[in-house]
């Protein structure tokens, strides 16, 4: 049986069993976009090299990333972002789909969100990611995936990116809403937050929607009534503009996916998360109770 999906428009999330059907097709780049926190012990492209979806390249979120900074995996510059995502042979021509290992669309959705910055609307994060792929029986391969450069150019969205002072000037006015990524706890400021020396709490009137409550326990992304439920229980308004939010700007991308998933446009990604608004002599925080 052949899963129909059109390549013509820009499909954010792709069946497990659709890819199966076309993993070969000429202009198809994966790419396995797997990353963790250190507190996770687990080496990602250690575990590609051990078995990746046939052709996936690896997309390191460190190692692609803005190097000239003390805040974790922020976006480069247009021109670099160009050389690294053509350095893994993806043209403007190709069509992408991102998965990760993760189950939870961990890191996955940041290569996608990263792709739509840059201009590239033909990429999908692929439902359920490599757990999915496995446990429909489909065949992995070891070792790294050769692949000649490929030319790409950049066309900047920058409405897709929300600066500290964007967030921080629309918290103040009303005129957007941030959706925090991060765990219940560490958005109330009840557990430390995993990277050093930063505060704990939230942004003053952020809203907390934890990035795993928008998939089943396969990994998929749940379907669009019970997400839009999700979103509406987080206090998501219909109306402003959302910016999403989360420890370093990765899982934030999750919220953006799902966002998207139900038709909405008007949401940005605040790139340096709580890395940046926690930093000692930052932004008002908030705490729970306080």
């Amino acid at each position: 049986m052949t899963h129909q999906v059109s390549l013509d428009l820009p499909v954010p999330i792709l069946p497990v069993a659709w890819l199966a059907d076309h993993l070969h097709e000429p202009g198809l780049i994966i790419v396995d976009a797997s990353w963790y926190l250190a507190a996770a012990e687990r080496n990602a492209h250690a575990e590609y090299l051990a078995g990746h979806i046939p052709g996936a390249r690896y997309w390191d979120v460190d190692a692609l990333s803005e190097l000239d900074t003390s805040l974790p995996h922020m976006l480069p510059d247009p021109e670099t972002l160009g050389r690294n995502i053509g350095g893994l042979g993806i043209g403007n021509d190709d069509r992408v789909v991102v998965y990760d290992g993760s189950g939870t669309n961990l890191s996955a959705a940041r290569v996608w969100w990263t792709l739509r910055v840059a201009g590239h609307d033909a990429v999908s994060v692929l439902d359920g990611g490599l757990g999915r792929w496995r446990a429909e029986g489909h065949p992995v391969e070891s070792g790294e995936v050769a692949r000649a450069p490929a030319r790409f150019e950049v066309r900047w969205r920058a409405g897709l990116v929300a600066s500290l002072d964007q967030v921080r000037r629309g918290l103040e006015t009303g005129s957007i809403q941030v959706l925090d990524a991060r765990s219940a706890g560490r958005f109330a400021g009840t557990e430390p937050e995993p990277r050093l020396g930063l505060r704990s709490g939230h942004m003053p009137g952020a809203r907390n929607l934890p990035y795993p409550e928008l998939v089943d326990r396969e990994g998929r992304l749940l379907p669009r009534d019970e997400l839009a439920r999700r979103f509406a229980a987080a206090g998501a308004d219909p109306v402003r503009p959302i910016v999403t939010s989360c420890g370093s700007g990765v899982t934030a991308c999750a919220l953006a996916l799902g966002l998207h998933y139900l038709g909405r446009r008007d949401y940005s990604v605040y790139d340096g998360s709580w890395s940046e608004w926690g930093m000692p002599g930052g932004p008002p925080v908030v705490i729970a109770d306080s």
